[in-house]
């Protein structure tokens, strides 16, 4: 069933720049070389991982970051990063998908039993996220209940009054991974983001904001956020991820996306925290040098965006 979209005139709505740390699986497994079931004490230092990051934020307020700054941060170890945020006036997203699933799916409860929606109550997080994979090539089954899925996940949230931001990464198959190797990023994935976006529209998800992978080129920009506008979406927004990317990259995408009408800022995390967090779990950082270089790659990526 298809939600209708607004039709209001769009609204000048601030940029947000959310440093990201709703990682979970990967967290334990790259940083911590831990998998998952994991004890009570390596999930208490996964936590004292994200108030670290969290930190790390703090410090670049207090050194004049530009407004808009927030927090994704998860529940399962990051609660009390996610209520400090609140009580500190930021912006707050919280994920209430599973971790390292390959198609959406729920971190707690079912999409009929309601215990979701008991979790985001009790966090009022200001943005819901769901990452989900998608790309035109997968199993057409899958694509589809995985969109029904969305469609009455955006029901549930803007009936409660709740704004949905959906994390879109559209991989490449593995017969678009061999012809095109590293050129599907630039050659593919632009336009398939679109039809993706397309589909999920048509078959009724409609998040208030897209996190989008980077585009190199303008045009590309553009056409994602036509896209994600089709339709009288018009305060649709979308925001750039990180997806691990080098700087170098990463300050294109963020250059590309800050002259588009549509983006408005980012949601990055492990290109911001991964590094220094890895050398303090190593014993090679320590907090106060941790924190810093946090604050540091924060600055650097909010004052990349706002001067492009």
């Amino acid at each position: 069933m298809s939600t209708a979209p607004t039709t209001t005139p769009a609204t000048v709505a601030p940029d947000l720049l959310i440093l990201a740390m709703d990682h979970r699986e990967s967290l334990a497994r790259t940083v911590y070389d831990w998998r998952d079931p994991l004890t009570d004490e390596q999930a208490a230092r996964i936590a004292d991982g994200k108030q670290l990051v969290f930190a790390g934020l703090r410090a670049a307020l207090d050194r004049g970051a530009p407004a808009g700054a927030g927090v994704l941060v998860d529940e399962r170890y990051g609660a009390s990063v996610a209520r400090a945020a609140r009580g500190a006036g930021l912006s707050l997203a919280m994920p209430i998908e599973r971790s390292g699933q390959e198609w959406f799916t729920l971190e707690y409860g079912s999409l009929s039993d309601g215990q979701w929606l008991e979790h985001v109550a009790d966090f009022d997080p200001d943005y819901v996220k769901v990452l989900v994979r998608d790309n035109p090539g997968f199993d057409l089954r899958a694509r589809r209940e995985q969109q029904d899925a969305l469609a009455q996940v955006t029901g549930e949230l803007h009936r409660a009054g709740r704004r949905l931001l959906l994390e879109l990464l559209v991989p490449p198959t593995p017969e678009q991974h061999e012809n095109l190797g590293d050129d599907y990023d630039r050659a593919l994935r632009p336009p398939l983001t679109e039809q993706v976006i397309t589909d999920m529209q048509g078959a009724g998800a409609a998040p208030d904001i897209w996190k989008i992978e980077g585009l190199d080129l303008a045009e590309d920009a553009e056409r994602v956020v036509a896209a994600a506008r089709q339709g009288g979406r018009h305060d649709v927004r979308c925001v750039v991820l990180g997806r691990d990317a080098d700087q170098s990259q990463l300050n294109r995408w963020l250059r590309v996306a800050a002259g588009v009408d549509g983006f408005h800022g980012f949601a990055i995390g492990r290109t911001i925290w991964e590094k220094p967090l890895l050398a303090h779990v190593r014993g090679e950082l320590d907090e106060a040098s941790t924190i810093d270089q946090v604050a540091t790659a924060y600055l650097h990526y909010a004052d990349t965006y706002h001067s492009a």
